[in-house]
């Protein structure tokens, strides 16, 4: 049975999406940007400070549901320029822990209000995970 998940915490966007679909021990996460919550816009133009706040909307999606970065199984990483790639690559290995989760790389041409990153993810919804 799938259950949906819009997060009371992130942005209220009228947009017909889920910012998470779990289906059994899997979860999907929509597309996420840099937004602040409580007026959806970008909170800056620079790059580090959007990978920062994607990936801090990111942890507090997965917090309301008991789970962590941690719970990571695979991510994609949408980026407007590939010159942001080391920024964005340093942001998130400072965020995440080893052993890391799958990740995909995409340079697209536009992302949702301009922002240069966005992530969604694939995610266990087991409250341990050990892949040692």
């Amino acid at each position: 049975m799938k259950n949906h998940h819009f997060s009371p915490a992130l942005h209220q966007s009228t947009a017909p999406f889920s910012h998470l679909v779990r289906d059994g021990d899997t979860g999907y996460v929509s597309g996420i940007i840099g937004q602040r919550p409580e007026d959806g816009a970008l909170v800056s133009d620079d790059i580090a400070e959007q990978c920062t706040a994607m990936l801090r909307n990111v942890e507090t999606l997965l917090e309301e549901l008991g789970l962590t970065l941690a719970n990571l199984l695979r991510t994609t990483i949408y980026l407007t320029d590939y010159k942001d790639f080391g920024v964005i690559n340093d942001i998130y290995a400072a965020a995440l822990k080893a052993p890391y989760p799958a990740r995909t790389t995409l340079q697209v041409a536009g992302l949702p209000l301009g922002a240069k990153v966005q992530i969604d993810a694939v995610v266990t919804m087991n409250e341990h995970v050990d892949l040692s």
